[in-house]
């Protein structure tokens, strides 16, 4: 939300109301602003004003930046009509400005970053940016010295022109793997294994630029990030 604000958009964003039923109550006398009852619906306001409605307090909550542990099952979306969401894991309020910054297939697990701040996450998902994103895989083939090699160089894969970015890869057991990559395409990960003849069993992303995965949060958990971790 930008402000300056008029005065029945923000109640009916932080009310969660239709703007009808804002204007509506807002000539009806219920909304008051920085202690004096305001009628006119186009009345300007600023972040910094006391808004109530009803006779409670709204207030802008600002930027918000959430990391959360999530659960296979759970798709990153704001709704499904087939699959529960990772918002669905969520209580906070104000939900309808929030969105997934990078998201994971259904059958993944690990970190997911949601936030209201578009520039912000434009910073973590855009390639230029080059901010890498790290995973844990488990294949269905044991790896290979030419395969992390490949991986490392850049793979090609299907339908796309370029190779892709070099990427980090480092073998923790015969059939496992930490993929580090700086870009997002379509089931990235799954397609460059499949790229060196191998099938991908388990994904779990564990780190985002330098916001790691607390590990004390459970899955279908989540907290704010920090304010250093909000430095990107």
């Amino acid at each position: 939300m930008k402000f300056p604000c008029r005065l029945d958009k923000f109640i009916s964003h932080l009310a969660e109301l239709p703007r009808s039923k804002a204007k509506a109550g807002i000539k009806s006398k219920l909304a008051t602003v920085n202690g004096e009852i305001v009628t006119a619906f186009d009345y300007s306001i600023n972040a910094t004003d006391d808004i109530t409605w009803h006779g409670n307090p709204l207030k802008f909550l600002g930027k918000r930046y959430l990391m959360l542990y999530k659960p296979a099952g759970y798709v990153c979306a704001n709704s499904d009509d087939m699959h529960p969401t990772v918002f669905d894991l969520l209580d906070e309020p104000i939900m309808s400005d929030f969105h997934v910054a990078g998201r994971l297939d259904i059958d993944t697990t690990g970190l997911v970053l949601i936030t209201n701040d578009g520039d912000w996450s434009h910073k973590i998902t855009s390639p230029k940016h080059n901010k890498f994103k790290t995973y844990l895989v488990e294949t269905q083939e044991p790896l290979t010295d030419d395969a992390l090699a490949q991986l490392r160089q850049g793979v090609q894969l299907h339908n796309e022109k370029d190779l892709t970015r070099p990427a980090k890869a480092e073998a923790l057991a015969s059939y496992s793997l930490r993929l580090s990559i700086s870009e997002g395409k379509y089931h990235q990960v799954k397609r460059m294994l499949a790229a060196v003849n191998n099938k991908v069993v388990e994904l779990h992303r564990e780190k985002i630029a330098n916001i790691e995965l607390d590990h004390s949060l459970a899955q279908g958990e989540y907290r704010p990030l920090t304010e250093q971790e909000q430095q990107l």
